[in-house]
């Protein structure tokens, strides 16, 4: 399971939000070049990073910062907020973004996002299932639509989607512990589904009881990643930690796979 810090950006800034409400703001003093610098310091090889006003607004706006990012670090780079147009996802990916997150449009228009998701394919394009109560928000989480989380998740991965980003809206910097039941339920209906967790995440105990799912469940992948955030940005967690927790995690997923390739040559 991979920890794929955040970077929410407001305003130039490093921020985040609390359940996703834009009038609940913490500003970190860190600048977004360094606060990735920092991460890939700290052995981290994806980021997550969340163009909130683009998201608001239904427009890109922090292009050159995703640009310096990208050409001044070696991360990986998960793109969200604002991509409404090809043109956009154009752009962003000319600017250095190695895979576009998209979930106001796939929830809108499901036809012109299965027409992205033939154009540049499953490994470019991340569904995003941002649920508050089970159903689906869209537009910077300030709309909400009757769609089900689990019932959108399962029909697009019948489209050919691999990996999706799901938050708990309700969780989301609130420190308030991951929703375990909710990825469970999603990989029990998707197993070779990528899932993302994002939200809530409170403590390394939470980042632990989410890499449990992967071990009590065989016959699929378990969770692919979790989006870290405040626990980061608070100190909860230091970038020390990060980096050695990262480690233990790998190994501790080596072990499983080697037990489990054993239990087949039986």
């Amino acid at each position: 399971m991979k920890l794929i810090p955040a970077i929410d950006l407001l305003d130039g800034k490093c921020v985040r939000l609390i359940k996703g409400d834009y009038n609940q703001v913490t500003v970190y003093p860190k600048m977004p070049l360094d606060m990735a610098k920092a991460f890939e310091q700290a052995g981290i090889e994806t980021l997550h990073l969340v163009d909130l006003e683009g998201a608001r607004e239904g427009k890109v706006q922090h292009l050159r910062t995703l640009e310096r990012i990208a050409t001044q670090t070696k991360l990986h780079v998960e793109f969200s907020g604002g991509l409404a147009s090809r043109a956009d996802i154009q752009a962003v990916l000319d600017a250095g973004a190695d895979e576009i997150t998209i979930g106001s449009v796939a929830a809108k228009d499901q036809p012109l996002f299965l027409e992205w998701l033939e154009e540049f394919g499953p490994d470019k394009v991340t569904l995003s299932a941002d649920a508050r109560d089970g159903k689906i928000a869209t537009d910077g989480w300030l709309n909400e639509t009757n769609l089900k989380a689990i019932d959108y998740i399962t029909f697009y991965r019948k489209k050919g989607i691999k990996r999706v980003i799901s938050t708990d809206i309700n969780r989301d910097g609130a420190m308030q512990g991951p929703s375990l039941e909710l990825y469970r339920t999603i990989l029990s209906s998707n197993p070779t589904l990528d899932l993302i967790a994002s939200g809530g995440v409170s403590s390394e105990e939470d980042i632990w009881a989410l890499a449990s799912i992967s071990e009590h469940r065989s016959g699929g992948n378990g969770l692919y990643g979790v989006v870290l955030g405040k626990v980061l940005y608070e100190g909860v967690i230091t970038l020390e930690r990060l980096k050695t927790l990262s480690e233990e995690l790998e190994i501790r997923s080596f072990k499983k796979s080697k037990r489990e390739s054993g239990s087949k040559s039986d």
